[in-house]
């Protein structure tokens, strides 16, 4: 049976590490660092999302400023209201919670911060030091993943790594991060022949595809590690991810579980990347 990579503990240490690190920087006589959180609209899973960020930030030791705003904001609103809290100095983080109404253009809107107050990591420019591989603000889901790899002790040099899904958000530079890691990378998506096949090869099956239970138990390699971004709510209510839990733990030897895997460290890791972006901005 497979070990489970417990995010919440992992999301709590991290959290105090940034805790500690915020405390230092302010004593040092930086600034408090600030989180600007936007919510377009009324969606649930958003509202907790957010909530959820908001209380970390707070229990950081940041400053947290929520704006919520209803669902008929037009483009240019939230637009001129980017634009204020880029030229806000008690601010050096900017989210802006996707999905947006279908009124507003996402990619316009996440140009419009402020590369430095990225801390989602989605600008292009971020995207592009990603690439080039001297990034400082990166996606917080592939950060997330990458530390619950690292606590697995996996040396990922060499290693077959398998993504299923190809997002802008997850599975691309989940791919980058990876690749920084040297391990080689496969991107399997809905067009991809074999992917059974594929994921079986894989030393590590990273699965971030919106699907609940895709991925089959007989698809693992025997000691592989599973992480699964994948959050999908059953017609029961119940909470499952991309992979079959039961099943790939009887194969895997770690796998995260949903919920509490994925999702409470990559809270995390947006609160890291707000320090970052703070001691960015104030140097």
């Amino acid at each position: 049976m497979a070990q489970i990579i417990d995010g919440k503990t992992i999301s709590q240490q991290v959290r105090q590490e940034v805790k500690e690190g915020v405390a230092q920087w302010v004593k040092g006589g930086g600034v408090i660092p600030g989180l600007a959180t936007v919510l377009v609209g009324d969606d649930p899973a958003s509202q907790v999302y957010v909530k959820n960020k908001n209380k970390a930030t707070v229990e950081a030791g940041m400053h947290s400023r929520h704006i919520p705003l209803p669902v008929t904001t037009s483009e240019s609103q939230l637009l001129e209201l980017i634009d204020n809290l880029n030229r806000d100095s008690s601010i050096h983080g900017i989210l802006v919670q996707l999905p947006l109404p279908s009124q507003i253009k996402s990619s316009k809107i996440l140009e419009a911060i402020d590369p430095k107050k990225d801390v989602d990591g989605f600008h292009p420019i971020n995207v592009g030091r990603l690439v080039s591989g001297d990034a400082t603000l990166m996606p917080c889901t592939p950060l997330g993943v990458m530390r619950l790899i690292k606590e697995t002790g996996m040396d990922l040099r060499g290693k077959n790594a398998v993504i299923v899904g190809r997002s802008n958000i997850v599975g691309k530079p989940m791919a980058l991060l990876l690749l920084q890691a040297n391990a080689t990378v496969t991107i399997c998506h809905s067009h991809t022949k074999d992917l059974q096949q594929k994921v079986k090869e894989a030393d590590v099956v990273v699965a971030a595809i919106g699907k609940p239970n895709f991925v089959k138990g007989d698809w693992i390699k025997t000691g592989a590690v599973i992480i699964d971004v994948g959050i999908n709510r059953l017609p029961n209510g119940k909470l499952v991810g991309d992979v079959d839990f039961e099943a790939a733990s009887r194969e895997a030897a770690w796998i995260t579980p949903v919920p509490g895997g994925v999702g409470p460290v990559t809270i995390a890791m947006l609160l890291n990347n707000t320090l970052l972006a703070t001691k960015n901005i104030s140097h």
